[in-house]
């Protein structure tokens, strides 16, 4: 599919790429218009949205550890002291000159107020943490893109899916129909003589045969409409079918190393596993700092008034300074986890070589894959005209009494097969490409619209479902999910 080579990869946000969807005008029931209902119903995806939220939110946790701290507190309460004193003279009646018995009841009623504010000034622990955190966002919406492409191919996997099943579905029943014709000409001229009753066995046989395979074909379409249910919560009662002229063509750019440098370029996989890199280089640089000083500006101001002996009065202070710290010996903990992040670090090393080389192999067999599905579409096309003519052929011969009726059923299933195949050949070209197209990281909302212009309404495919008062609910995603105010 002739298309301009991008040199990177386009990162849409989903939210743009639903309102491109919205405005245009497309048909109810065809590929764009299905893959617009997954982006807003596909529940996975929605899930790694709110997945890309989380991770944002935690950087900007991680960013208000570096801004002021302010806090207040105050507090308000009542004492009440008894105390009762008596002596030797107390108990005998007699007190010393100028001393009487004695009750004290003290109460005391006091308010306090502090206020506490502080600063990092100097912490490359924190800020290690906010790069982290900035690492692990910058990773997420790569994962976003990931999980966006991955729908895009899914879609057209279960579309095409379904049109296949139907394309085979009409080719055994039109398998099954001749077949039937010439068991009920066999038992004809069994009737009348002309044959023996070994070639009505072999018709009757045959026809077993390819009921059983409509029967197959058509449980394959009925399981085929589930997934495309699955990814968008929607029914439809028929989709556009593919037109019987498409551009089946090589790929562009039409060298295979071309494709390789495009992935190597674009692919949000690869950048994914190149952004865990530097997620797990940032963790190691977590680690080295909680072995390094921290300066902390503060600030503090204390207010406490009481009523103590019935005597008002208040006290109030304030501080202003600078704080330090710093970790001389925390056990061999800091350094265990210097290790542990460095070793971390290789993991996440090793997993970006082996997604480069996953994705180079990917592209190179796709590429192939692709290319050979071109002339294997031809192939397929051009089976069918020679199986045509032998079929014609053999039920001549079989007329004048050359071929027998096994000839014939042989060369009927050759030519429904051959237009199955041919069918099969069609739709790997399209998928095969779409899945070239993905691995390379340029799978997005044109390329579902170009392959989107390859089908036709005339050609439509109904989904065949049961009576009303027979479907199963809709799979819809249902409401959205509220966030804590």
């Amino acid at each position: 599919m002739p298309r301009p080579t991008p040199t990177r990869l386009p990162l849409r946000p989903l939210a743009l790429m639903v309102g491109l969807a919205l405005a245009g005008s497309a048909q109810a029931t065809d590929l764009w218009t299905v893959a617009r209902d997954a982006l807003e119903n596909d529940a996975s995806l929605a899930a790694a949205r709110s997945g890309f939220s989380v991770v944002e939110a935690g950087r900007d946790i991680q960013r208000g550890t570096l801004l002021p701290q302010v806090s207040l507190g105050s507090s308000l309460s009542h004492s009440r002291t008894y105390q009762s004193q008596s002596g030797e003279g107390q108990a005998s009646g007699v007190l010393p000159p100028g001393q009487a018995p004695r009750d004290d009841d003290d109460s005391v009623n006091s308010l306090g107020v502090s206020l506490d504010a502080s600063q990092a000034v100097y912490d490359p622990a924190r800020r290690a943490q906010l790069a982290q955190a900035e690492r692990q966002v910058d990773r997420e919406v790569l994962s976003l893109a990931v999980a966006e492409q991955q729908l895009l191919l899914e879609v057209a996997e279960a579309y095409f899916e379904i049109l296949r099943a139907h394309d085979i579905l009409s080719a055994r029943r039109s398998q099954e129909t001749a077949i039937e014709r010439q068991l009920e000409q066999a038992r004809e001229r069994f009737e009348v003589g002309l044959i023996a009753i070994t070639e009505v066995h072999e018709a009757q046989a045959s026809f077993d045969l390819a009921r059983a395979q409509r029967i197959a074909a058509e449980s394959a379409m009925q399981v085929s409409f589930e997934a495309l249910e699955r990814l968008t919560g929607q029914r439809y009662q028929s989709i556009d079918g593919l037109a019987e002229e498409i551009p089946i063509v090589p790929p562009e750019p039409m060298e295979r190393g071309d494709w390789v440098e495009l992935a190597m370029a674009n692919s949000p996989m690869l950048q994914m596993a190149e952004a865990g890199v530097e997620v797990a280089r940032s963790e190691l640089e977590v680690s080295r700092a909680g072995q390094k000083p921290r300066l902390e500006a503060f600030a503090s101001y204390d207010y406490s008034d009481n009523d103590r002996s019935g005597v008002s009065g208040y006290n109030s202070g304030s501080q202003l300074g600078l704080r330090a710290s710093m970790p001389l010996y925390t056990g061999g903990s800091t350094q265990a986890q210097i290790r542990q992040s460095g070793f971390a670090l290789e993991v996440s090393q090793y997993d970006f070589e082996a997604q480069r080389r996953d994705t180079i192999q990917q592209v190179r067999s796709l590429f192939t894959r692709v290319t050979n599905d071109v002339e294997t579409v031809e192939a397929r096309a051009q089976a069918i005209v020679s199986n045509r003519s032998a079929l014609e052929a053999t039920r001549s011969g079989y007329e004048v009494g050359t071929r027998n009726i096994v000839d014939v059923l042989n060369a009927e299933r050759n030519l429904f097969n051959a237009i199955a195949d041919h069918a099969e050949a069609r739709y790997d070209y399209v998928l095969g490409l779409l899945r070239l197209q993905q691995q390379a990281g340029l799978l997005d909302a044109e390329s579902i619209q170009a392959v989107n212009a390859w089908l036709q309404e005339e050609s439509a495919v109904s989904l065949e479902l049961p009576a009303v008062g027979n479907q199963d609910p809709v799979m819809n995603i249902g409401a959205r999910p509220r966030s804590p105010s």
